[in-house]
């Protein structure tokens, strides 16, 4: 059964994608030292924690890693910047599929209770409770494609030029990298004549509501994709409430739900 778990959590094909990524580990010259343990199975055991949600101390022992390699390693490994580089090759291979809708990206962001940590502030919409806010952009069809994330006080317009700034250069199906979409939707939160002249600028098509004149319901028809990415994401337990006091980690375990998002896109594609 633990068998039969591990691999559901992390198949052969999304471990292809892994192991390349990795830091190489390197040995100590006088020797001794820790036996190094299966990367995959210290991978499967971050999968388990994010999907789950349990604290690392109560990761069960089926996984063979213990919770202090599981966490010394998902440290190391986000410093290293490893979940936002699977991200980034997971998005590549649909790309080269032409699965990546260039027409437009969307914009939204949402607040999740916070027990403690940097990248934390009073949520105006939670009684002034610490929170932190989740910012993602997505290409038109909701596949995620750029993340923050800061305290839940922080206006949602503070994350609009770095999202947009943040769209990785990703393959096509023909021709170079592309990371630049048609248009811009958001809503009326997002609407400032400096973020519409920073578009212009770039040659990007604002459509984002405007205060006062235009409600959010023409948005509707667009919205709905990047609210069901960000529910995407909190179907990953460990998202719904921070436990993690830096600030980093957080956004390291929202990188790695974003890769996996994208790898059942792809994996619809190959079966």
């Amino acid at each position: 059964m633990a068998v039969d778990l591990s691999r559901r959590l992390v198949p052969d094909g999304l471990w292809e994608l892994v192991a390349p990524l990795l830091p190489k580990f390197t040995s100590r010259p006088q020797g001794g030292g820790t036996t190094p343990v299966d990367e995959r199975a210290v991978f499967t055991a971050l999968v388990y924690v994010l999907t789950s949600g349990c604290a690392w101390r109560h990761l069960p022992p089926t996984f063979g890693v213990s919770p202090a390699t599981a966490h010394r390693r998902f440290t190391a490994w986000t410093e290293a910047g490893l979940w936002r580089r699977l991200h980034r090759a997971v998005l590549d291979q649909l790309g080269a599929r032409g699965e990546l809708d260039w027409t437009s990206a969307i914009i939204d962001a949402a607040s999740v209770r916070a027990k403690r940590g940097r990248l934390t502030g009073p949520n105006p919409v939670d009684r002034g409770k610490k929170g932190s806010k989740l910012h993602v952009l997505s290409e038109a069809q909701g596949i995620p494609l750029a993340l923050a994330v800061s305290g839940a006080n922080v206006h949602d317009s503070q994350a609009f030029k770095p999202l947009i700034l943040g769209i990785p250069a990703i393959r096509s199906r023909r021709g170079p990298r592309r990371r630049r979409p048609v248009k811009i939707r958001a809503d009326k939160a997002y609407y400032s004549a400096d973020h519409l002249t920073w578009l212009r600028g770039r040659r990007l098509v604002a459509r984002i509501a405007r205060p006062g004149i235009e409600s959010g319901e023409r948005l509707g028809r667009h919205r709905w994709k990047i609210e069901r990415s960000i529910s995407w994401l909190f179907g990953y337990r460990r998202l719904t409430v921070r436990y993690e006091r830096k600030g980093s980690h957080f956004l390291a375990f929202l990188g790695l739900a974003a890769a996996l998002t994208c790898y059942k896109k792809l994996a619809k594609l190959t079966t």
